[in-house]
C-alpha cells in the first residue's frame, strides 16, 4: 500500500477546516451534511477511502438514510469496505435516533388534532416499507394511553380487519382511538380500499362505543387526515 493510500484513510488526515467532527464543534451539528455525520459515525474508512468517501458511497448506494435505515446490520456488514463493526454502528446510532423521537410516548400526549397524531408516529412509519396499521388508544381526555401495531401487511395493502383494529382498544378500556398507516411509496393520497375501511371503522367503532376520531395514512413527511378530508 502506497503512503498517499495510507494518508486517505483517516478523517484526521483531512485538511482542519473541512474534517466533519472539527465543523460540528465549530458550527454545530445542524450544519453537516448526512455524510458528514454519518462519516463521523464510522470514524475511519478503509484503504482506498475516507470515511467521509465511504459516508458518500453508503448514502448513494442506499439511496440515502432512509435505505439505511431499513437495511439489514447483514446487508451493511457485506459492503465492501464496512464489516460487522461498523454496520452495527450505524444501525445502533439509527436506533438511538429513533428511540429519541419516540420517546414522547411515554409522557402525557394530548392529542388535538389530526397534526399531533401524526407527529406521534411520522419519525417511524414514513420509513417503513410495508403497510403498517397501528391504533393511537386514547382516554375520555385524548390523551395517549398506547400507541399499537395492528397488522403489517404487504407493499400496498395493510390486511386490516375492523374485528382486529378494536381488539386492544377494548382491552384497554379506550375511550377513543385514531387509525394510522402508512403508504410505502410516499403518496398519502387514500385509495378507495382505504376509504372504505374508514367507513367500517367508523361504523364498528359507533357499535362498540369507542369513537373513531380520525383514520390518518402516513407518507414520507406528509400525512392525508380522512376526518379532514370529509370521510369521518
Amino acid at each position: 500500500m502506497s503512503e498517499e493510500t495510507k494518508n486517505r484513510c483517516r478523517l484526521k488526515d483531512l485538511p482542519p477546516e473541512i474534517r466533519p467532527r472539527e465543523r460540528l464543534v465549530r458550527d454545530g451539528e445542524r450544519s453537516l451534511s448526512n455524510a458528514e455525520l454519518l462519516a463521523i459515525i464510522l470514524r475511519t474508512g478503509n484503504q482506498n477511502e475516507t470515511a467521509l468517501e465511504l459516508a458518500q458511497r453508503l448514502l448513494y448506494q442506499f439511496g440515502g438514510l432512509q435505505g439505511l435505515y431499513q437495511c439489514s446490520v447483514a446487508e451493511l456488514a457485506n459492503i465492501k469496505g464496512v464489516g460487522m463493526a461498523k454496520a452495527c454502528q450505524i444501525k445502533a446510532a439509527m436506533e438511538i435516533g429513533r428511540r429519541t423521537f419516540e420517546s414522547g410516548r411515554s409522557e402525557k400526549v394530548i392529542v388535538r388534532s389530526p397534526r399531533d397524531a401524526a407527529e406521534l408516529v411520522m419519525s417511524e412509519m414514513r420509513y417503513l416499507d410495508r403497510e403498517h396499521m397501528k391504533a393511537i388508544l386514547l382516554n375520555a381526555k385524548n390523551m395517549v394511553v398506547d400507541v399499537i401495531t395492528i397488522s403489517v401487511g404487504t407493499l400496498n395493502a395493510s390486511l386490516a380487519h375492523p374485528r382486529e383494529c378494536f381488539k386492544e382498544a377494548i382491552r384497554q378500556s379506550s375511550a377513543a382511538v385514531i387509525f394510522v398507516h402508512n403508504h410505502p411509496s410516499g403518496d398519502p393520497s387514500p385509495s378507495p380500499e382505504d376509504i372504505s375501511l374508514t367507513k367500517q371503522l367508523f361504523e364498528a367503532g359507533k357499535l362498540l362505543g369507542i369513537e373513531v376520531l380520525d383514520h390518518l395514512i402516513i407518507g414520507d413527511g406528509v400525512f392525508v387526515s380522512l376526518k379532514e378530508r370529509g370521510l369521518i
